[in-house]
Formats: structure tokens, sequence, C-alpha cells
């Protein structure tokens, strides 16, 4: 089993920054193109407790592959889960959280996830699943702090 975990700091304020988190479609916007992220569910503009989420994601050396999530331990304006329960990894627990800090607000993002195949997947995950996931969150991390530059706060 392996944790990633990754902090970003960005200039706006808990309301802002709840709004953007709450609602799922805006994975969108914080997704890499190149993965062909495409939500396949009816998503409402605010995300609930058990709302399952459906979603197809290009994953490198392997093709485009359905991913089902569900949301849940929603804490309004501090965190929520999103837990895969169809997908490419064995186990998927996505912790997201957000909290105020003196430079505007802290985005924490704490995952706990194992590979599947066995020693194929530990010898994936070294030469490149881990990589592609510290690309997505390095991503993030320059979306984050695009969309909630002051001219651009949601």
């Amino acid at each position: 089993m392996y944790t990633l975990h990754k902090e970003t700091i960005v200039n706006t304020t808990l309301d802002q920054a709840w709004d953007f988190i709450r609602n799922p479609a805006n994975l969108n916007k914080i997704t890499p193109e190149d993965m062909a992220f495409e939500i396949i569910s009816d998503l409402p503009e605010e995300m609930f407790e058990g709302q399952l989420v459906e979603y197809r994601v290009k994953i490198p050396m392997i093709g485009t592959k359905p991913w089902l999530s569900e949301l849940k331990h929603i804490v309004p304006q501090s965190s929520f889960v999103d837990e895969q329960k169809i997908g490419p990894y064995k186990l998927w627990y996505h912790y997201h959280g957000i909290e105020a800090c003196a430079e505007g607000v802290r985005f924490i993002d704490r995952v706990t996830y194992e590979v599947p195949f066995g020693i194929i997947g530990k010898w994936a995950h070294a030469l490149f699943i881990r990589k592609t996931l510290e690309r997505i969150f390095k991503h993030r991390e320059h979306c984050f702090n695009t969309l909630f530059t002051p001219d651009k706060a949601q």
C-alpha cells in the first residue's frame, strides 16, 4: 500500500475554495488533458454523501478505463473523501481537505492506494505510476493557482 500527500497553498478564501471543490464537475478543470478524463454521471452542482460519480480516464500503457467513486465523509467547508468502487487501483482512498492559513487556503490531498497485479504492479508503480500521480498533482497545484488568482476567483 502507498500514500501520496500533497499540500498546495492558494491565495483565496475558504468559501471560494469550498465552492470550487464541492462541485464534482470541477474535477475536469484540474485534470491533465492527456488523461482524456470524461465524467459519465449526471452531476448536481454540489456533492452529497454517498454520491456515486462515474467517469473514464486514460491510463498510460493501459488505455481508457472506467472508474466509479463514492463521495463520503463530507464536512462542509473542510473536507471529503472519494473512494474508488470500480477502477484501475486495487484500493484508492482520497482525502481532500481545505483549511484557512495566513496565505489563504491550504488544499490537502492524501491518497492511500494499492496497485493490482502483485510484483508486476509494484514494478509498474516504481517505473511510472508514482511519477504519473506526482505529475497529476503538480498539474492540480498549477490549476489551483491559476483558477484562484485574484482576478479569476470564483
